[in-house]
């Protein structure tokens, strides 16, 4: 009697494989962002083992550097930031971040509005690693988790979809004495619906794992306007506008309130926005509050 091993899928889908796949089926595509997302991963890969090593290696402490922002800045977070940098750099694929005029590459070439973006995604560490994608416009959103057996982020997740309706809210309720009318109204016909069921709440405090979570299972993230941060707090350009192309890539709405977030033109590289995104018809319920 013989004993068999575990089995293995002998035809897994990577995401090398499967960005390769998208590449040979784009006669024009240069192989650019292929050579780009290669890099991407290896940063991605190196940062969920220095994730899981932090307590040892002593990561978590303050480096005792400030941000632009003037925020603390962690050992974790200066290792993360070198480590995209660096393989950003060395993919030979970037030159700004974006470079839309003929001579050199200037600020002014990134302040553009989020509909000129052409993919975005984010990595969210945890119990598991995995990389979200919107590549291109109307091609949808795919997910793929890190197997660390091989090395190799697999497709877990295809063709992602916002539910167009949740019963999950997501936002830090100890700032409601300083929301708008509006929103707080909003909030408490969640709490306290005249009909049906009320919404639960849940707020991790990270934007990537509350906008993932909105994205799997629906329902509203926000992070409103206040009236100590009346332009909000998250980044336009880095933050809301990656994550506003992949909601509305999944199916979902992304505003600030007053028009979608990718329609903003910026004005400065940290400008920051009100961010309201998620499943259709709750985003389109708050914006009818927020009048």
């Amino acid at each position: 009697m013989s004993q068999q091993g575990p089995a293995f899928d002998v035809n897994a889908m990577t995401l090398t494989r499967w960005v390769l796949t998208q590449q040979k089926a784009a006669p024009s595509a240069t192989g650019d962002l292929t050579q780009l997302l290669n890099s991407i991963q290896t940063a991605v890969k190196a940062i969920q083992s220095a994730v899981r090593k932090a307590g040892i290696a002593k990561l978590h402490g303050i480096s005792g550097d400030t941000n632009v922002q003037g925020e603390q800045v962690k050992k974790l977070d200066v290792l993360s930031n070198e480590l995209f940098v660096n393989m950003l750099k060395s993919s030979f694929t970037t030159c700004l971040l974006v470079k839309q005029s003929s001579g050199a590459p200037s600020v002014a070439d990134a302040l553009r509005p989020g509909h000129d973006l052409v993919a975005a995604g984010y990595a969210l560490y945890g119990s598991a690693t995995m990389v979200v994608l919107a590549l291109g416009k109307g091609k949808g959103v795919n997910g793929f988790m890190y197997d660390p057996s091989i090395g190799e982020f697999i497709l877990t997740d295809p063709n992602m979809r916002v539910p167009e309706k949740g019963n999950i809210y997501s936002l830090n309720e100890g700032y409601a004495a300083e929301w708008e009318a509006g929103l707080a109204n909003y909030v408490q016909e969640k709490k306290h619906p005249k009909t049906g069921k009320a919404y639960g709440a849940r707020y991790v405090g990270s934007m990537v794992a509350d906008v993932h979570r909105t994205i799997k299972y629906g329902g509203i993230f926000i992070y409103p306007a206040t009236k100590s941060a009346p332009n909000g707090k998250l980044r336009l350009l880095y933050e809301c506008n990656p994550m506003a192309f992949v909601v509305t890539e999944a199916g979902g709405i992304a505003s600030n309130g007053k028009i979608p977030i990718l329609d903003i033109q910026p004005t400065s590289i940290h400008q920051r926005a009100p961010c309201y995104l998620g499943s259709k018809k709750d985003v389109e319920e708050l914006l009818q509050h927020l009048k």
